[in-house]
């Protein structure tokens, strides 16, 4: 006999999850939004702007796979309902037929949330990311190296191409900071969970008498301003500095000036680009970043002076880490802006992040509270 009041928590979950989507959702005004987009895609001379037809088929794209979702939800709850009935009756392999139904209901139910939460205009965006090494010296740096590394690999695990734009490596060991671009699609909307403090716990490799140590560093990322968004940029706000590229990468390294180092003066931003042989390439490179730096640095901006206005106004601080990562006296990974864990830091380390960006997504969908 199927337990049927056993299936009653999971499924007023998902019906509390459809009433809150339902409530902020407005499906009348995205469908009429999607006819909007396609009429706009059927007249030729959008075609004829690439910048302006990537826009457009972006949205759509968005948009249509939110209404799928949604279409979808609607058809596996109502599915939920006949199985249900049927249980009743007893048919044989309906419960596991309900448990697969509850499961794609409650798939469709994240990836809406996911979509939602992953609407802003440059969540799409390549992403440029930043990691500096706190104080504590080869400590830090080997802990920013770690970080850089886990980057890496979560860009090439997750099918992202990532470059890396600047490195300033320390002579004895890790790195004092890095700045790697990371494009794809969603490629800022992910990485926009990383921002801000990380936390090492571990027995320190340079300490002959094996203490435990505690280690910092910071991650910040920005969206790549693409040419559709204005950042005015006047020359007479730049210093630009040209120097010798340090670290490998063939006979051109510290032998000519082809690092640029480019200060916005009224901000006091600082970029760097070393990754090419050419002066002009690394130029242009640079003020791509300093471009998404200072369209990032205006959104704060905004978003500060919101927060002070609604009393919640947080700062990024050495002593707020979002994400602790302890491999001695025990092994965890854990999140404390959503309290999501991992009992297997290596995996973490090793790229395995989504699990720790979906689950603070699903926290902004829900309001900000974290999972329990």
């Amino acid at each position: 006999m199927i337990m049927i009041d056993s299936y009653q928590p999971q499924i007023n979950s998902a019906d509390k999850k459809i009433e809150a989507i339902r409530g902020y959702l407005d499906i009348r005004e995205k469908q009429e939004r999607q006819h909007e987009l396609e009429s706009r895609l059927a007249d030729p001379e959008v075609w004829q702007n690439p910048a302006k037809l990537r826009e457009v088929q972006q949205e759509k794209s968005g948009l249509d796979e939110v209404l799928e979702n949604w279409s979808g939800v609607l058809s596996l709850r109502d599915d939920v309902e006949v199985l249900l009935e049927m249980a009743k009756d007893e048919e044989s392999g309906i419960e596991d037929e309900l448990k697969e139904t509850l499961s794609q209901l409650e798939g469709r139910l994240n990836a809406i949330e996911k979509a939602h939460v992953l609407s802003g205009k440059q969540d799409r965006s390549n992403a440029i990311l930043e990691v500096h090494a706190g104080s504590g010296g080869l400590e830090a740096q080997d802990w920013a190296s770690m970080l850089l590394r886990m980057y890496l690999r979560f860009a090439e695990k997750y099918g992202f191409s990532a470059t890396i734009l600047d490195i300033l490596d320390d002579d004895a060991a890790g790195i004092k900071s890095a700045t790697i671009e990371i494009a794809g699609d969603w490629a800022y909307g992910y990485l926009k969970a990383e921002v801000g403090v990380h936390r090492l716990v571990r027995i320190s490799p340079f300490d002959a008498a094996k203490r435990r140590h505690t280690s910092f560093a910071s991650i910040m990322v920005s969206p790549e301003v693409d040419e559709n968004i204005d950042v005015n940029i006047d020359e007479k706000d730049l210093r630009i500095d040209t120097y010798r590229a340090s670290g490998a990468g063939g006979q051109h390294v510290n032998r000519t000036e082809s690092a640029i180092r480019i200060t916005h003066i009224p901000t006091g931003v600082v970029v760097q680009c070393q990754n090419e042989r050419s002066q002009h390439k690394n130029k242009a490179f640079a003020m791509k970043v300093l471009a998404s730096k200072l369209y990032e640095l205006e959104v704060q901006k905004k978003q500060d002076e919101m927060s002070e206005i609604q009393g919640a106004k947080k700062e990024i601080t050495w002593g707020s880490q979002i994400r602790s990562y302890v491999l001695q006296p025990y092994q965890m990974v854990k999140d404390h802006r959503t309290n999501h864990e991992s009992g297997n830091p290596d995996a973490v380390l090793d790229g395995e992040l989504m699990a720790f960006i979906d689950a603070y997504l699903m926290q902004e969908a829900s309001g900000g509270k974290p999972e329990e």
